[in-house]
């Protein structure tokens, strides 16, 4: 009896403090600045997307007898480009991901507080949003990628798809 009472009011503490903690910090702003990193990174990984479109559209009509080469000043200048487009467009899509992960995290650790009494938002909407956003994006990406894999070599291309497949395990997973 003795334990359960020390255990008790241990957890009575915890809450007290808990609740204490959570009246006076704006919670809601830090959420918000959260939300727009977010929504900046994402927006940002699907113009990344349309750029890599947009690269492979003009140069995928650029053929031999074409005038291809007077719409470009530097002759071969796009198929160098788009690598270097496709890698910084992996590497924001890793980013974003790390966000997601990290909102998953929060959310885990608020549903332990909850044990303890803490308030608890158990809306997963926002969290569910979150990964289709980005796993729409991710696909978009890797669909671009498959496309252009001829322009991207045979040395990139394994890596950029181990690298897609780490981003979508480490979601399915978390």
């Amino acid at each position: 009896l003795r334990l359960v009472a020390v255990l008790r009011a241990v957890l009575e503490g915890e809450k007290a403090a808990v609740l204490k903690r959570d009246h006076h910090l704006p919670l809601s702003f830090h959420r918000r600045q959260e939300e727009l990193k977010f929504g900046v990174g994402l927006q940002r990984l699907q113009h990344r997307v349309r750029e890599i479109q947009a690269l492979r559209d003009s140069t995928a009509g650029k053929g031999p007898g074409q005038d291809g080469a007077k719409q470009s000043p530097v002759p071969g200048a796009a198929p160098q480009e788009l690598p270097a487009l496709v890698l910084e467009a992996v590497k924001e899509l890793e980013a974003v991901k790390q966000q997601v992960l990290k909102r998953i995290q929060i959310w885990k650790r608020q549903q332990q507080l909850a044990g303890n009494g803490a308030i608890f938002e158990e809306n997963l909407a926002p969290l569910q949003k979150r990964c289709e956003d980005l796993v729409e994006v991710y696909f978009q990406l890797q669909q671009q990628v498959m496309v252009a894999s001829a322009e991207l070599g045979p040395e990139l291309l394994p890596r950029l798809l181990e690298r897609f497949n780490e981003v979508l395990s480490s979601l399915v997973k978390r």
